[in-house]
C-alpha cells in the first residue's frame, strides 16, 4: 500500500515508529507536512498540492495532527477522503475529539462516566459553578488545551475565581472539573486500536505536580486494567467514532472515569514502558481496513 503520514514533523518518535513499521511490512510511505499543502475543491477533480507537485493518490492516510493545527489539518484530511484514502482516524472524528466540551457531551449521553463538569459563560454564574462541581479543590481546563497545557489545580475557593476570571478575561472557553483526590496523581492512559485495548500505562505526576503527562515529567509503569476500564476505553472511542485513541481514565471511589480522550495519542512512552509494537499494531490494523475505492459513508 501505499500510505501517508500527515505530520509537521517526520523526526518525531511516533511519526518513526510508524514510518518503520509499515516499510517493514512492504508498504511505501511518505510522511507530509499539512500546513505546506494547498487544495483544489471541486466535484469533476479534487486534487491536493503539495510543495509544488500534485499529490497521487494514497490508499490510507495517517493524521499526526497537532492540536495547534487542528482546522486546517484536518481540512487536509477531508480533502483525502474525497479522494478516496482511507483515514485511520476521520476528520469528523477528530474535531469530535479535539472539542473537549463536546466530546464530555457525547460521552455522557452514552452514559460514560466522567468527573463531574461545568460550563458557563457569565461571570455572574461563577460561584454556582464551583458548587456544581462540588466546592474546591477543583479543576480548571481550557477547551482546547493540550498535554496538560491549560490545566490548572485551584485548591481554594477564592483561587478557583480567580482562576476562572483570568482565563474568562483572555476570552478562553473554560471547563470546571472535580478534583479526584484519591486518584493522587496517577491516571491510567489505555491505548486503543480498533475495538480493542492494545497496552495500558499507568502515569504518575512528578513530586509537586498533580498532572501526570509524560511530556510534563510524569512517570510510566505497566498497570493490568479491570475489565471495567477496559469495556469504558472502547465505549469511549467508539462513542467519538475513532480507531485509534488514547483513552486517559481516573480511578475513583465510584469507579473509572473518563477524563479525556486523545486522538492522536504519542507512541514513546507507551511503546517503551510496555515493550509492545504498537506502531506494528496500527499498519495491521489498516491493512484490515483499508480497500481499494474507499469511500467515507458519512461524507466528513
Amino acid at each position: 500500500m501505499k500510505i501517508a503520514i500527515l505530520s509537521r514533523d517526520g523526526t518525531l518518535y511516533s511519526c518513526r515508529r510508524l514510518t518503520e513499521a509499515a516499510q517493514e511490512r512492504g508498504h511505501r510511505v511518505e510522511v507530509i507536512d499539512p500546513l505546506s499543502c494547498y487544495m483544489n475543491i471541486n466535484a469533476a477533480a479534487p486534487s491536493v498540492h503539495y510543495r509544488g507537485r500534485v499529490l497521487d493518490r494514497y490508499d490510507a492516510i495517517i493524521p499526526r495532527i497537532g492540536a495547534a493545527v487542528t482546522f486546517y489539518g484536518t481540512a487536509v484530511l477531508r480533502q483525502f477522503e474525497m479522494l478516496g484514502s482511507y483515514p485511520l482516524n476521520e476528520s469528523v472524528a477528530i474535531t469530535r475529539a479535539r472539542d473537549k466540551l463536546r466530546s464530555l457531551q457525547l460521552m455522557a449521553r452514552q452514559g460514560i462516566d466522567l468527573p463531574i463538569t461545568g460550563f458557563a459563560h457569565s461571570p455572574d454564574d461563577t460561584r454556582d459553578l464551583i458548587d456544581l462541581v462540588g466546592g474546591t479543590p477543583l479543576v480548571v481546563k481550557l477547551v482546547e488545551g493540550t498535554q496538560g497545557i491549560g490545566v490548572v489545580l485551584a485548591e481554594t475557593r477564592q483561587a478557583a475565581e480567580s482562576v476562572i476570571d483570568a482565563f474568562r478575561g483572555l476570552n478562553a472557553h473554560i471547563l470546571v472539573q472535580e478534583y479526584i483526590k484519591e486518584a493522587c496523581g496517577r491516571d491510567i492512559r489505555c491505548l486503543v486500536v480498533g475495538n480493542r485495548v492494545v497496552a495500558a500505562i499507568e502515569r504518575e505526576a512528578k513530586e509537586g505536580e498533580f498532572r501526570s503527562n509524560l511530556h510534563r515529567g510524569g512517570k510510566a509503569t505497566r498497570v493490568h486494567i479491570t475489565p471495567q476500564e477496559r469495556a469504558i476505553a472502547i465505549k469511549a472511542v467508539s462513542t467519538l467514532g475513532l480507531n485509534v485513541a488514547g483513552v486517559d481514565i481516573l480511578r475513583a471511589k465510584r469507579g473509572p472515569l473518563v477524563m479525556e480522550v486523545n486522538s492522536s495519542p504519542g507512541l514513546e512512552g507507551i511503546e517503551k514502558t510496555t515493550g509492545i509494537d504498537i506502531a506494528g499494531i496500527i499498519i495491521e490494523f489498516i491493512e484490515q481496513q483499508a480497500r481499494p475505492g474507499f469511500r467515507l459513508k458519512s461524507g466528513g
